[in-house]
């Protein structure tokens, strides 16, 4: 059979054969157990672990302000790089003097002080590790602490703090964007990707059913929401959502609701998603292994249409009209 890709653009293969299957000596497609393995926790719908930037700090004051955040005005413990647990008033003062983050602000700024309108780099970022709700705290703190070893120590410094008060367990891992060799970290979509792959092993060490794929691969679509409007719409005080909404809602009442240039893009890329699960499943059975190719098969199937973010919204606004109704009956008939 061909060597399939699936690509989104230009990014890197969501779904690549070439990496699991090759052919041997006796002609036939050899899956890689990782392969398998894979495949088997994807249709399975085994639950997607999340890692992802949400802020950081440009200044010694910025990044002592967003540790109190996170370790709630010291009322929670900070795990540093060097295993030691810190606790209590003015510990993140401590950690900003031991990271030496005055130099590295100096240094960050010298260069840019005439630029105007340039921002300074940052001096730490703040990566989110999180997992589903149920997930064990404890264990979902040892692989962040695992994760966060192989993936910086001994270059970048690095502190966790563990946050149990949401429904989603989850830990803030702060990293120090200049290393000790003067390498400053970049965060891109790619270091994400493999940052993922990376978590969802460790997590899988400790005991816990992790997968690391991405939303068009399950057959999801992203969000076209920023994180800021998102945390806004989840306080419902959105107004860039709010207008939106508005906007839907009335081309909804007059039956005309507009299309979008990326809805074209979401059909191209389900195209190919699915030609890649079908490849994948060729494979399968080719080698003998009909059962999970049948898997696949029924995955597919029960793909939810793709959605642009405007129509995400519109059938929200629908659910929430008839939810509405509904109440608005269950009144009438008491």
């Amino acid at each position: 059979m061909p060597r399939t890709l699936v690509r989104v653009g230009s990014e890197i293969p969501l779904l690549d054969l070439r990496s699991f299957g090759r052919r041997g000596p006796d002609g036939r497609l050899h899956l890689s157990p990782a392969f398998l393995e894979q495949i088997v926790r994807t249709v399975s719908r085994a639950p997607e672990v999340m890692v992802k930037v949400s802020g950081g700090a440009h200044s010694t004051r910025g990044a002592i302000a967003h540790l109190e955040y996170i370790d709630r005005q010291g009322q929670l413990e900070i795990e540093t790089d060097e295993g030691q647990r810190i606790k209590g008033e003015d510990v993140e003062a401590g950690l900003v003097a031991d990271w030496d983050l005055e130099a590295v602000q100096a240094e960050a700024r010298g260069p840019y002080r005439r630029t105007a309108g340039r921002r300074p780099a940052k001096l730490v970022h703040n990566v989110i590790l999180s997992m589903a709700k149920g997930t064990s705290p404890e264990k979902l703190l040892s692989a962040s602490r695992d994760f966060a070893r192989e993936q910086f120590a001994p270059k970048h410094r690095y502190a966790l703090v563990l946050h149990t008060d949401q429904e989603h367990p989850h830990v803030h891992l702060v990293i120090k964007a200049v290393s000790e060799q003067g390498e400053r970290l970049n965060i891109r979509k790619a270091t994400l990707r493999e940052w993922r792959g990376q978590f969802a092993r460790h997590l899988r060490a400790h005991g816990i059913a992790a997968n690391a794929t991405e939303r068009p691969v399950r057959g999801q679509s992203l969000s076209g929401f920023k994180d800021g409007i998102h945390r806004a719409s989840l306080r419902g005080d959105s107004r860039h959502l709010r207008d939106r909404a508005e906007r839907i809602a009335r081309e909804l009442r007059s039956g005309n609701l507009k299309p979008t240039q990326g809805k074209a893009r979401l059909l191209e890329t389900r195209r190919e998603v699915i030609v890649g699960w079908h490849a994948a499943a060729d494979a399968l059975l080719e080698s003998g292994q009909g059962a999970l190719a049948e898997k696949i098969w029924g995955f597919i199937g029960a793909m939810s249409p793709p959605r642009t973010t405007d129509e995400q919204l519109a059938a929200k606004l629908g659910e929430r009209t008839r939810t509405r109704e509904r109440e608005r009956q269950e009144e009438r008939t008491r």
